[in-house]
C-alpha cells in the first residue's frame, strides 16, 4: 500500500528543471547503508561494505533490515521500504549508499516520495538501484548520483570525492588511460558531434522495466546515458528497440553507451540473433542524429564515474569526454 501522501506532489512542486540539490558530504559525516534490491545475508560480505564506506572518512549506520532474512514477502518488502524511509527521516544520516541486485522496482509505488523531498540528502548506487533513482527524481527533483563508494580503483575513489565531497562542478572525465585491469577500457565514437543537455540515465534492464509506469524514464532534451550487464546482444537489441519505439530517442541531444561487461563479444550469437553488440548499437544509434559515445566508464566496472542525475554536461563524441557543468551538490 502507498504511504499517505506519496505521490502528493503539485505541478509547481515538480516544475521542469527546478533541481533539488543535496548538501555535499564532509569526513566525519555519518551516511546510511541499505539494500533495497537482494538482501544480503553472507557475514563475510557485510564485514567488508563498512570498512570500505569508512575508507572515505565517513562513519556508517547499518540499516535494521541489513542481513536480516524475513519470513515472507510482505515483511521482505516492509523491511527495505522501512530501512529507505528511515534513512531519509534521520537527522543524523547524510548520505545514504544503497546496493543493487534484484527488486528495488517493487519499492517504487510504496515509497512516501514526500518525505524525500522535504530531507533531501545524497543517495547514490547504481544497477537495480536505478529503478530508485528514476522514481525519485521524477516525483521529487532530488538530485541522486549513479555509482557507488567502492576501493575498486583510485579513479573509482577519486570521482566519488569529486561528485559528492566536492561543492564544484566535476568537470571534465573520460575513461581511465590504464585501467585497473591493465587495458584502457575502449572509448569508440559511434556518431561525431558535441552536445549539452541534463545528465538522465542508468541500467538499461531497470529503464525498460519501468516503461508505461508512472516512474518511467523522460529522456526528452537529455544526455541520456545507458549501462548494463550479463545481457546478450540479442536482448540488448530488443530492450533498445522497446525504447526506441516508445520515443524515448525521438529528442535526446545525445548518448552514451557506457560499459556492457558480460555481454557478449564477436563470437556470441543467440537464437540466430546474427549482430554482435557494437553492431547493435551501430544499427540503433547511428541514425539518431545526435553525438553518440560507446564505452565510457560506467556501470559494472570495477574503473566507475560516478554521475549525478539531472545536472548539465557536454557530451563530446569524436574526443570521448563528458563535461558536467554544474555541481550535484550543494
Amino acid at each position: 500500500m502507498v504511504r499517505p501522501g506519496a505521490n502528493a506532489l503539485t505541478d509547481g512542486q515538480l516544475e521542469k528543471n527546478a533541481l533539488i540539490k543535496p548538501k555535499a558530504l564532509t569526513p566525519g559525516d555519518t551516511v546510511g547503508f541499505i539494500t533495497p534490491s537482494t538482501p544480503i545475508f553472507d557475514p563475510d560480505l557485510l564485514s567488508l561494505i563498512k570498512p570500505g564506506i569508512e575508507s572515505f572518512g565517513l562513519k556508517v549506520k547499518i540499516g535494521d533490515y541489513v542481513g536480516k532474512r524475513k519470513a515472507n514477502y510482505e515483511d521482505t518488502l516492509k523491511g527495505r521500504l522501512d530501512d529507505l524511509h528511515t534513512m531519509f527521516a534521520d537527522p543524523e544520516i547524510k548520505g545514504i549508499v544503497a546496493t543493487g541486485g534484484y527488486g528495488a522496482s517493487q519499492l517504487l509505488d510504496r515509497i512516501d516520495y514526500n518525505l524525500i523531498r522535504s530531507n533531501p540528502k545524497i543517495f547514490i548506487g547504481y544497477s537495480d538501484v536505478t529503478a530508485l533513482h528514476l522514481a525519485i527524481h521524477k516525483m521529487t527533483k532530488l538530485v541522486t548520483f549513479h555509482g557507488a563508494p567502492t576501493v575498486e580503483s583510485e579513479y573509482t575513489q577519486r570521482h566519488v570525492k569529486e561528485a559528492i565531497f566536492e561543492t564544484e562542478p566535476i568537470g571534465l572525465v573520460t575513461n581511465p588511460e590504464k585501467s585497473s585491469g591493465g587495458i584502457r577500457a575502449g572509448l569508440r565514437t559511434v556518431r561525431s558531434g558535441k552536445s549539452t543537455a541534463p545528465l538522465m540515465g542508468g541500467n538499461l534492464s531497470l529503464i525498460a522495466a519501468t516503461m508505461s509506469t508512472p516512474y518511467e524514464i523522460e529522456t526528452d532534451g537529455t544526455i541520456f546515458f545507458i549501462e548494463d550487464v550479463n545481457e546478450e546482444p540479442y536482448r540488448v537489441d530488443r530492450m533498445m528497440t522497446h525504447l526506441r519505439l516508445a520515443g524515448k530517442f525521438d529528442k535526446v541531444k545525445g548518448v552514451v553507451w557506457g560499459i556492457c561487461a558480460e555481454c557478449g563479444g564477436l563470437n556470441r550469437t543467440s537464437s540466430g540473433f546474427v549482430y554482435t553488440l557494437g553492431e547493435v548499437i551501430d544499427n540503433l544509434m547511428k541514425p539518431l542524429g545526435v553525438p553518440v559515445l560507446s564505452g565510457m566508464t560506467i556501470g559494472h566496472t570495477s574503473d566507475r564515474l560516478t554521475l549525478p542525475l539531472g545536472v548539465q554536461g557536454t557530451l563530446d563524441a569524436d574526443l570521448g569526454t563528458l563535461e558536467i557543468l554544474e555541481p550535484g551538490v550543494i
